[in-house]
């Protein structure tokens, strides 16, 4: 690929793309839907592992059902970039158009939607610019690493009246409908305290780590805005433990956890937050810099306190509750949530021991993309939804960063230091 110019490509991939046969959904119809026949034409931003084991085959037992194809793919590393159009081949019987930039990929006509599934720092870049080109947006979580690019994707979004839904996916589970339910109910009274401890033996970024060939990879289109530096396989492929480049579990966990608070409670924005952590067990020759250890606690002005911690050099001792005065909320399956009223002040003696939550069926998270980019409709995971848990987590790195209390002004979009 690196022989052929990039207007070259572009010309040959637009030329294979239009002899498709996939009838075209005008741009127009962006920010109303698209029509019940029309094909729904994606690419996908970032063919990593979540690009592909995530992304790519979540959408796909949608593919036919709701007339979707993958028409496009991008990500700077050529061997990615193979390995996702494997999968198109297979399932389509032809190739994708395949670049190293989202630039040429968001210039392609034969592209509704994108799907993007690239490093954090990269998230806003791509989300903005999608944003302006037209295209439908599903975006993993965190949706931002900086609060400047944060207001500006968002922005870029409402401007352009784009389908978005963010990669919180957890709030589409039938189980945590029925948790949302139960607390509308008024079921666990009066919340004082939301915990979650995920932790694990080592970190999840080690898993990552692979042997990459600079000449495969474009390292400029990787970095960004990101200070020049040499090429590094450990910095390409671990990223996550890196925090210029991702603001480690607090952001990649903790986005999940603040994203099912908002979803279960209706709370939408913390007031504050203190954040603490660093590496105590993990010191090695990789020198990451995202912590192994970390706590983040943070205020709500609907009356409660949040609270996320993960220790990534010990497995044990992982819980996810939710405290009320009537009842508690026990998180510890996804798909198969409990209640019961031990230690509830307030309790009225209904509750038998444990209780199941009574799951309400829903659209997977994929097909609520893909239904409301048909009907016009606002995803399960908004990008209201997105920008709040943003913020939240934003709100804990610069509290570990700077060591002060955060808060966050929503009148001028802003977090500051007390």
């Amino acid at each position: 690929m690196k022989n052929l110019s990039r207007r070259g490509f572009i010309k040959t991939s637009v030329t294979a793309a239009m002899g498709m046969g996939a009838s075209t959904v005008p741009f127009a119809k962006a920010a109303a839907g698209t029509g019940a026949n029309d094909r729904i034409r994606i690419g996908i931003i970032g063919c990593g592992d979540r690009g592909i084991n995530g992304l790519m085959k979540g959408v796909y037992p949608h593919l036919k059902k709701m007339n979707v194809e993958i028409t496009a793919l991008c990500d700077p590393w050529s061997v990615a970039r193979e390995q996702a159009n494997e999968h198109v081949r297979s399932w389509f019987g032809r190739d994708a158009s395949r670049f190293v930039s989202y630039r040429d990929l968001l210039a392609m006509e034969n592209v509704d939607a994108v799907m993007i599934a690239s490093p954090d720092h990269l998230h806003t870049t791509h989300m903005e610019a999608a944003a302006g080109a037209g295209k439908h947006i599903y975006i993993e979580k965190p949706m931002a690493t900086e609060m400047d690019k944060l207001i500006r994707a968002y922005d870029a979004v409402k401007k352009a009246g784009v389908v978005v839904q963010v990669g919180t996916q957890i709030r589409s589970l039938p189980g945590i409908e029925g948790c949302r339910e139960l607390f509308g109910k008024g079921t666990f009274g009066n919340i004082s305290r939301i915990e979650e401890s995920r932790n694990s033996p080592r970190p999840y970024w080690y898993r990552y780590l692979k042997d990459i060939r600079e000449e495969d990879v474009d390292w400029a289109e990787f970095l960004h805005d990101r200070p020049a530096r040499p090429f590094c396989p450990n910095t390409y492929s671990g990223w996550y433990g890196y925090e210029e480049f991702s603001h480690g579990p607090i952001s990649a966990f903790g986005s999940h956890f603040i994203d099912l608070v908002h979803c279960i409670t209706g709370a939408k924005l913390p007031e504050s937050c203190i954040c603490i952590g660093r590496t105590f067990t993990w010191k090695d020759e990789y020198n990451f810099t995202a912590p192994d250890c970390v706590q983040a606690t943070w205020i709500y002005p609907e009356g409660f306190m949040v609270t996320s911690s993960n220790n990534l050099g010990n497995g044990y001792g992982s819980v996810r509750n939710f405290y009320g005065d009537k009842a508690n909320l026990i998180l510890g399956n996804w798909n198969a949530p409990l209640y019961n009223d031990e230690g509830c002040p307030n309790s009225d003696g209904s509750i038998d021991g444990s209780q199941k939550v009574n799951p309400v069926n829903r659209p997977d998270h994929f097909l609520d993309w893909l239904q409301c980019i048909r009907g016009g409709g606002t995803p399960n995971a908004s990008l209201e939804a997105g920008y709040q848990h943003a913020v939240a987590v934003l709100m804990a790195a610069k509290s570990r960063e700077t060591g002060r209390k955060v808060v966050y002004d929503r009148n001028n979009r802003s977090i500051r230091t007390t």
